[in-house]
């Protein structure tokens, strides 16, 4: 297992934050969490012994995460080959952080009560899939309705423990899924976007492996060519698979945020490089701040 004590590291924020649906809580602070073709445990909780320091105003969150830590339950290898990077745990999120205008009362409150958010690292086909799925949609249903399509489609396996799961299903599978099937499962007006990117993927039209390395204008540009894809779901896959940093989605949560706080506009000049992590503090604090 790999032990992780870094309190811009929180899986529960992470789970919440609207980016990921196959990372889910099975209770007592653990999770488990499936990504390409791997199978990964979660156990959070607070350290038993913390270190003598002050607190700053990122640490002293709404959950207090300066006192947490986290357990992979994986071996170092694994960690250092996938997850470390899948997490984006090679990067200073406390850099961002300190980025933050201190004259901007709104994005200090938010950042402070999400500092454990991460932007990672998933795959782009998954994403393709899981943002037309996220189309006037709430994260439970949406998480529902993958765990279905993997099931119904995906590959089974078996993690070291024993345990089964399935992984997401391919694009050459689900293109030989029919829109009434997906209808039946209840996935509406979406089973035909659904179907249609499949089939571009899994003929050629479409070369997913080309938007690797792309810079994010024209990477966006290439996603709204698939069906069901607008602009807003191209910058959830831009951000939350290509790892674009700049992109930032704009639905109803960050739109009424935005009306409301950044009236003038919002300071995208000075967030270069990491406005979707500003866009995930304010996406989450407004989801989760209120309740």
């Amino acid at each position: 297992m790999v032990v992780i004590n870094d309190p811009n590291f929180s899986i529960p924020q992470i789970c919440d934050s609207g980016q990921c649906f196959r990372l889910e809580p099975v209770g007592n602070g653990e999770y488990v969490l499936q990504a390409a073709d791997r199978y990964l445990k979660i156990r959070t909780g607070r350290r038993e012994q913390t270190e003598e320091r002050g607190l700053g105003k990122w640490e002293d969150a709404a959950e207090n995460e300066s006192e947490s830590q986290t357990i992979l339950y994986c071996t170092e290898e694994e960690y250092h080959s996938f997850w470390e990077t899948y997490f984006d745990l090679n990067v200073s999120y406390r850099d961002y952080l300190d980025r933050i205008d201190p004259e901007d009362a709104y994005l200090i409150r938010a950042a402070a009560f999400g500092s454990g958010i991460r932007i990672l690292r998933q795959d782009v086909w998954e994403m393709i899939i899981t943002f037309i799925l996220s189309q006037q949609n709430n994260i439970p249903r949406i998480r529902k309705m993958i765990r279905e399509l993997s099931h119904s489609f995906g590959e089974k396996k078996e993690a070291e423990d024993g345990t089964f799961y399935y992984g997401f299903p391919t694009p050459e599978r689900l293109a030989g899924v029919s829109e009434d099937e997906l209808r039946e499962m209840k996935f509406g007006y979406r089973s035909r976007y659904i179907c249609g990117s499949a089939a571009s993927v899994a003929d050629g039209r479409f070369d997913l492996a080309s938007l690797t390395g792309m810079e994010y204008g024209r990477a966006k540009e290439e996603l709204i060519k698939l069906p069901g894809i607008g602009g807003k779901v191209a910058d959830c896959i831009c951000l939350f698979a290509l790892h674009h940093m700049d992109a930032f989605p704009v639905d109803t949560h960050i739109k009424s945020v935005l009306d409301t706080c950044y009236s003038a506009g919002f300071p995208f000049e000075r967030y270069r490089g990491c406005a979707g992590v500003m866009q995930q503090y304010i996406f989450y604090y407004d989801l989760k701040g209120n309740n």
